[in-house]
């Protein structure tokens, strides 16, 4: 069945909606000849196409000098984005009502080349949608920096991980954070609390989030943090090494009094959830099902799952995002925007939109510790 993406009220529509009715016909009236519009199958293809028919598409397309496609591309799988048959890379792809599931799901999703919605009056409803600009309004006359939220970041082996995460938390506008390390960390902004032996600290009210993961290691005292992590009561964000520990024991998540948010790449989610088959939105739903988290699923075509089935994608990252230490500010932010009381799906939601945005505003040669100082750019964006 096709699960198309709404809301159609998204920005990502609005936007879309906003082109087809200017943009895309200008672009169109400006194309030179020749000009190549597929519309052979689109939404609901579920086999190949022929060998013939592929070889003709392909060659038609690399002799056009603007390639369009209707609705998908032919040759593209609609629900899960998997490539049936050769598939060329297409200019321009105007889709109709909603975005489906392979405009944003790869390896489809990287052949579309422009998406945009033509309007024809249809509202499409689905339990999974894009992620768009978050609501973060700023603090108010009242508010202090344990009403901004508190975050406890947990140290480890490698302490570069342990900062980039704490002072992400700190940039995404936690009015506190502490890094719990057994060695001081240098360089951190003066703001970050440090301190070793206070775990025990995990059991303060106060604290409205605590990430675990980032640099943790592996070893026998890693799985001693990630237990008191796990008995603390505060809502987790656990990444990196915290996943590689839960691996096989995913019933540690099942009684904690709130939803924990992980954060797998796709190595990581392999390894924790090494049964599960289908497309890449409905293995996230079955992991969170599963580990009764949301699990937030990276990638080009990140995804971010709940157990009651919501589902969210967000637009292709950055691809300059694929760089050491990037799921570190990653992890940190979510927890930023979790110990700001944003629930566990929203504060991913919301986590997924600012790292984007942020190395977007940087664009080539960014590294993980360049995120902070466009960080505070990307957060006005949402008030």
């Amino acid at each position: 069945m096709c699960v198309s993406l709404a809301p159609p009220q998204s920005e990502a529509c609005r936007w879309a909606r906003s082109l087809w009715s200017g943009e895309v016909s200008s672009f169109m009236d400006a194309a030179p000849a020749p000009v190549l519009v597929d519309a052979l199958f689109g939404t609901g293809l579920a086999r190949p196409l022929d060998g013939t028919t592929a070889s003709h598409l392909g060659r038609l397309a690399a002799g056009a000098s603007v390639s369009v496609a209707v609705d998908l591309p032919s040759g593209v799988a609609t629900d899960d984005g998997s490539i049936l048959s050769p598939v060329p890379d297409y200019h321009l792809t105007v889709t109709f009502g909603a975005l489906k599931s392979a405009h944003l799901l790869q390896p489809a999703a990287r052949h579309m080349g422009r998406v945009v919605i033509a309007d024809i009056g249809v509202e499409a409803q689905s339990a999974l949608r894009t992620i768009g600009r978050p609501s973060l309004p700023a603090p108010g006359a009242d508010d202090h920096k344990y009403s901004r939220g508190y975050v406890a970041v947990i140290g480890g082996e490698m302490a570069g991980a342990g900062r980039l995460a704490a002072a992400a938390a700190l940039r995404a506008g936690a009015g506190y954070v502490r890094l719990i390390s057994e060695d001081p960390v240098a360089n951190l902004p003066h703001a970050i609390v440090q301190g070793s032996g206070a775990l025990s600290r995990l059991q303060d009210e106060r604290v409205g989030s605590v990430v675990a993961g980032p640099g943790l290691g592996r070893n026998a005292e890693a799985e001693r943090s990630l237990q008191h992590a796990l008995e603390g009561g505060a809502p987790l964000v656990l990444d990196a090494d915290a996943l590689f520990l839960l691996a096989g024991d995913l019933e540690r998540l099942h009684d904690l009094g709130h939803v924990p948010i992980l954060t797998p790449h796709a190595g990581e989610f392999e390894r924790l959830f090494p049964k599960l088959g289908g497309s890449k939105v409905e293995r996230a739903r079955q992991a969170a099902v599963e580990a009764r988290a949301v699990i937030l699923f990276k990638g080009s075509d990140t995804i971010i799952a709940a157990p009651d089935g919501r589902a969210a994608i967000a637009f292709p990252a950055s691809p300059y995002l694929a760089s050491a230490g990037t799921g570190d500010v990653l992890a940190g932010i979510v927890g930023a925007m979790r110990a700001r009381g944003l629930e566990a799906f929203e504060a991913a939601c919301a986590g997924v939109w600012l790292h984007g945005r942020a190395a977007d505003m940087l664009g080539p040669g960014l590294i993980a510790d360049d995120l902070f100082g466009v960080l505070p750019a990307a957060l006005a964006e949402c008030r």
